[in-house]
């Protein structure tokens, strides 16, 4: 009997490895026991029997200036990553989003070993920005499992195959039960709510958290009796558990809950306050209107606007798909409690402009969505690049 074939999965962050988990899945689905697995990545892959062969801890890096700041870290994790890629020998590697960190793993692996086959799933988003990355890509890798449906012709045009199969974030939300949970944590039925995420990255809740607190500040002091939920990311759970202990800020009526809870959570609120990331596809998803903040280290700013490097007026993949303001976006310079607390209150004050907004919002997303079972297709080209069974 032949050895199963190997597939080596590289995430450096939580919604690349949930995608590394939903893809396992898939592939055990279709091949079965003839598959084997190993990877870098973090609990969700772990809990599919993947255990990490480095450590992800301080990877998640946005900008320039953080990724200097951890370059040493980076280089050192890349090394480590591609040490044990080719002690292994996998007969492919799919490498997760993290444009930074893959690429260099990707050249590592090219570089040691060039009859490995390399696939990287969710391409580096060069119809906002910097455009010269799919040239960088096509003559790196062998594949590109694309979630989006509009950036195939930047890739194509260099020779990469390129497939699109949809975002499983898209799938992965389940509808939640808003009631449930409202009798769980006491939370009255007419009772107004607003969702608090802070994001998932430590560098996020650094620069987000106190923005976004004076925001919530700010509501409450002309809305006492809204009700507050916040959903804790899984990387920076404690460290937010710890920083809200100590916030005088903060009503003590806040009902803080984990992950696990994220559906029933979203399906009770009346809308929510974002730090932007992959959490604003999942909201918008389930419908749920949304004012995504998010702001970077002013150098890294300062640079992107000198160089100009954005190209859509969007930050947010709902936005960009859509091509229309959606979700309210505050960036930056726009990023301020003030202007999060407007927002918010003008939803607030709205039913109907809510209502409008969720349903548009669900029509995107279901545009977005693709033929459906994102996971089995990007599981069916892996499948091509193995041997067969």
């Amino acid at each position: 009997m032949t050895a199963p074939a190997l597939v080596y999965i590289v995430a450096a962050e939580r919604s690349g490895e949930l995608l590394g988990a939903d893809l396992i899945r898939s592939l055990r689905k279709a091949r079965g026991e003839n598959i084997a697995f190993a990877g870098v990545g973090g609990a969700a892959m772990a809990a599919e029997g993947v255990p990490t062969a480095v450590d992800i801890d301080g990877l998640a890096i946005i900008g320039w200036i953080d990724g200097l700041l951890a370059y040493r870290r980076v280089k050192e994790r890349v090394a480590l990553t591609v040490a044990d890629i080719i002690a292994r020998k996998p007969d492919v590697v799919v490498l997760i989003d993290s444009w930074g960190f893959m690429l260099r793993v990707a050249l590592g692996v090219r570089d040691a070993d060039p009859s490995i086959k390399l696939i990287k799933y969710v391409g580096p988003q060069v119809f906002a920005t910097r455009p010269g990355r799919a040239k960088t890509l096509a003559a790196t890798v062998d594949h590109l499992l694309s979630i989006v449906s509009f950036d195939a012709p930047f890739y194509t045009e260099f020779g990469l195959p390129v497939t699109f199969v949809g975002n499983p974030t898209l799938e992965r939300m389940t509808v939640g039960d808003g009631a449930a949970f409202r009798a769980r944590h006491g939370l009255a039925p007419e009772a107004q709510a607003m969702l608090l995420l802070f994001g998932s990255r430590p560098s996020e809740i650094r620069r987000m958290y106190n923005v976004l607190v004076r925001a919530v500040e700010r509501v409450l002091s002309h809305r006492p009796d809204l009700k507050i939920v916040i959903v804790l990311a899984e990387p920076v759970a404690q460290i937010v558990r710890e920083r809200l202990k100590i916030d005088t800020r903060m009503p003590n009526d806040i009902i803080i809950v984990d992950e696990a809870e994220k559906a029933d959570a979203f399906a009770s609120v009346d809308l929510a306050l974002a730090c932007s990331g992959t959490v604003i596809t999942e909201l918008a998803t389930t419908g749920v209107p949304t004012v995504a903040a998010y702001r970077l280290g002013w150098i890294t700013w300062a640079l992107i606007r000198m160089l100009n490097v954005m190209k859509s007026p969007y930050t947010t993949l709902v936005n960009m798909a859509s091509d229309s303001n959606l979700v309210i976006e505050h960036v930056q310079t726009r990023c301020t409690s003030d202007r999060l607390a407007s927002a918010s209150e003008g939803l607030l004050a709205s039913p109907e402009r809510r209502r409008e907004i969720g349903q548009a919002l669900r029509a995107a997303t279901d545009e977005m969505r693709g033929e459906g079972k994102a996971s089995d297709r990007a599981a069916e080209i892996v499948l091509q690049y193995l041997p067969a069974a």
